[in-house]
């Protein structure tokens, strides 16, 4: 981070995912590094446990922390309408309710703390070219290569 900084990169830091009940004590010291190691910019993403993710992180606490299993999918289950994950995506990335208010509100207030906004910045691609051709160059017959069984030549 403090290379791109440095280099006058735009950086920024997602802390993701906070699982709630178990992480999101964590975030104030996360944002306080990442500002110290240049990033002007944060956000974060809520725990979400889509399909099979559910099984491995469900595996995941019953070998790291079964005392606190129980209180974490509470609480996953509390922002996310008493499932384990939400497709809309409105409420998918943070949550709703009480628990989501809470984890935003620390967030916001360790974000403002250490000086970062909540915002990304505008990036702007004026100094970005592209490196020689056109990409569909990539996809154009090569003489050469006509006899090549795996390069063949499209045909129409």
């Amino acid at each position: 981070m403090r290379a791109l900084a440095d280099a006058g990169v735009p950086v920024g830091v997602m802390v993701a995912p906070v699982i709630p009940g178990l992480t999101e004590h964590e975030i104030p010291a996360i944002l306080q590094a990442a500002a110290a190691a240049g990033a002007t910019s944060a956000s974060y993403i809520a725990l979400r446990l889509p399909h099979t993710v559910k099984d491995i992180f469900i595996d995941w606490l019953d070998h790291h922390a079964p005392g606190k299993k129980a209180r974490v999918l509470a609480r996953v289950r509390e922002l996310r309408g008493d499932e384990l994950n939400v497709s809309d995506s409105g409420k998918r990335m943070r949550g709703e309710g009480i628990w989501a208010d809470q984890m935003r509100a620390l967030f916001d207030v360790a974000a403002r703390r250490a000086g970062l906004s909540l915002t990304s910045p505008k990036l702007s691609v004026a100094h970005f070219r592209r490196p020689g051709g056109v990409q569909l160059d990539l996809f154009a017959c090569n003489e050469e290569h006509v006899s090549d069984p795996i390069i063949q030549p499209p045909t129409t």
